[in-house]
């Protein structure tokens, strides 16, 4: 084959060569749930068919982490241990929810694969939850049983929540040893049935739950493989499906997130990669140790992360060499960081990549290159493989390239909707099938730029939070009056939430008694860091809304 010296026209030749009719990755037009859209045409039907497929990979690693080692083997016989404790003892089957609260553990992979094989729906529930926040989670999902770390289980003790809990540190395996050599069970699921719940904010101040069906998982894994291939063609390989990737991943994002579960755990079992999980807190040193130790060749990090490994100042003293992968998600971040990043950290000077993806999608929606960060800085790259993207009017109408709309977007990543919220899914998934994310943006040279967040959306550190909640919290202490919650800027985390607060006439509360309130009954990472106690009532707009834009400290 003649290879044209046109890097687009070699783009085109590679993805035709992939898609087209007999190829791979042949793309054909379906009706998904009742909008056409372009699908693979050779695809998996279940989850646990990703599961089973694994297998094939025998003794190579799946999960590592500093002190533990576990191969596809392994974590297979595991996985149908767990699998059979769940069904026989606990009741769990198709449809069934199971919880899973904890910190980034192997115990938290092997639960959620035992989930799937049964048909049931894996909940993961955000780990950095208060007892409140925990008891609204179980009750909205229900789940038969859930499996938690020895930190959560003490939080489930202080909350009202009554059903079976299993501790991964000692329930888990002495229940996996019990069942050892117990045969794999699968279910029988429709690609369009339930696999997922995982919590996002929502404007209305509580957490939605977020439901992926078993088609996103295996569409965001095809995904993957289709990515490989791409990889494999640019380096002048032969797109091989049977061949195990020698790539080795570091997980450093919650399991409860999709790039984590989604976009790692899942396609990795796939493609044969090896996992390496960080836990515990994030720390520098210890995360470039790993690198260097397991020669960790992709990192996908929230700009937080990447900010401390720029303060770190000493990232050359570890061998990070194996690296040729890093890329950025969950949060925005400034031209002039990717700069100073890629300037200051010796992998990410020609492997940086950003990102553009919502929890309702399942996985990116756009990806910037390591081409386009450094030639078209700002944007967020083209859409990826299998979305399509349009930038609307608040009418509903598509805008031409240029102008700026709503971000709306369609593809077989999107969820199948918010868990037991049909008002809040029928206001984002729309006529079509079409996602209206509410985040704004243009299309720059067939590159997506965002020029403003959802309205009141605060990131920080990767983390999304949605005032509201704050504020319905703030609000039942008897002597606030109103209050407002914005985001500040912040130099490390991008954002950090602040909290203007009218108290009533003649009222004694403080700012550390309002901080020791919302601690007991949020997460932390929504706890105002930042705040102002007034008197004076709030702005508002003719409508009675509180108008954020002038609320100022």
């Amino acid at each position: 084959m003649t290879t044209s010296t046109d890097p687009q026209a070699y783009l085109a030749a590679v993805v035709s060569r992939l898609t087209g009719p007999d190829a791979p990755f042949e793309l054909v037009e379906e009706d998904v749930r009742g909008a056409r859209m372009p699908v693979m045409r050779e695809r998996k039907q279940a989850v646990h068919e990703l599961l089973t497929a694994s297998l094939a990979h025998g003794d190579r690693d799946y999960l590592v982490t500093e002190d533990r080692r576990l191969s596809f083997r392994e974590h297979g016989e595991q996985v149908a241990a767990f699998a059979k404790v769940l069904a026989d003892e606990y009741g769990v089957g198709k449809g069934d929810r199971v919880g899973i609260l904890a910190a980034n553990t192997v115990e938290w992979v092997i639960a959620f694969w035992a989930t799937q094989s049964l048909g049931a729906i894996a909940v993961g529930l955000n780990a950095w939850w208060v007892p409140r926040e925990i008891e609204y989670g179980v009750a909205l999902t229900t789940p038969k049983v859930l499996i938690v770390d020895a930190k959560r289980a003490a939080l489930v003790a202080e909350s009202d929540v009554d059903l079976p809990v299993l501790t991964m540190e000692q329930d888990v395996p002495r229940l996996i040893e019990a069942n050892r050599g117990a045969e794999l069970r699968t279910a029988d699921v429709d690609e369009d049935d339930p696999s997922v719940i995982l919590f996002t904010s929502g404007t209305s101040g509580k957490p939605k739950g977020a439901l992926h069906s078993q088609r996103n998982l295996i569409a965001v894994s095809d995904y993957h493989r289709y990515s490989d291939a791409m990889i494999d063609a640019f380096s002048g390989r032969e797109y091989d499906p049977n061949r195990p990737s020698d790539a080795r991943y570091l997980l450093s994002s919650p399991l409860f997130h999709i790039a984590s579960l989604h976009n790692i755990i899942v396609p990795k079992a796939v493609s044969g990669s090896a996992i390496i999980m960080t836990q515990g807190a994030f720390d520098v040193d210890r995360v470039l140790a790993l690198v260097e130790r397991e020669k960790i060749t992709n990192w996908g990090a929230v700009p937080t992360m990447a900010a401390r490994l720029i303060e770190h100042g000493n990232v050359r003293k570890y061998d990070t060499s194996s690296m040729t992968a890093f890329s950025l998600a969950s949060a925005p971040s400034s031209v002039a960081f990717k700069q100073r990043l890629r300037e200051e950290v010796p992998f990410a000077k020609n492997s940086l990549v950003d990102s553009y993806g919502l929890t309702e999608c399942s996985t990116g929606i756009a990806v910037a290159t390591p081409i386009d960060v450094e030639q078209f800085p700002g944007t967020l790259g083209r859409p990826i493989f299998g979305v399509a993207l349009e930038i609307r009017d608040p009418f509903g109408d598509v805008l031409p390239e240029g102008e700026e709309g709503e971000v709306c977007v369609r593809s077989p990543y999107v969820m199948l909707g918010y868990w037991e919220n049909p008002e809040a899914t029928a206001a984002s998934i729309r006529e079509g099938g079409w996602l209206h994310t509410g985040d704004f943006g243009r299309m720059d040279s067939g590159r997506l730029r965002l020029t403003g967040r959802r309205s009141d959306l605060i990131l920080r550190g990767g983390e999304n939070i949605y005032p509201t909640e704050i504020e319905q919290v703030l609000d039942e202490h008897p002597d606030v009056v109103e209050c407002a919650v914005v985001g500040e800027a912040h130099e490390d985390l991008g954002q950090e939430v602040a909290a203007i607060v009218v108290v009533r006439a003649g009222a004694t509360v403080g700012e550390e008694e309002l901080r020791q309130f919302a601690t007991e009954r949020l997460s932390y990472f929504k706890v105002p860091t930042r705040w102002r106690l007034t008197t004076e009532p709030l702005p508002r707009n003719a409508t009675g809304k509180v108008s954020r834009m002038k609320v100022k400290f």
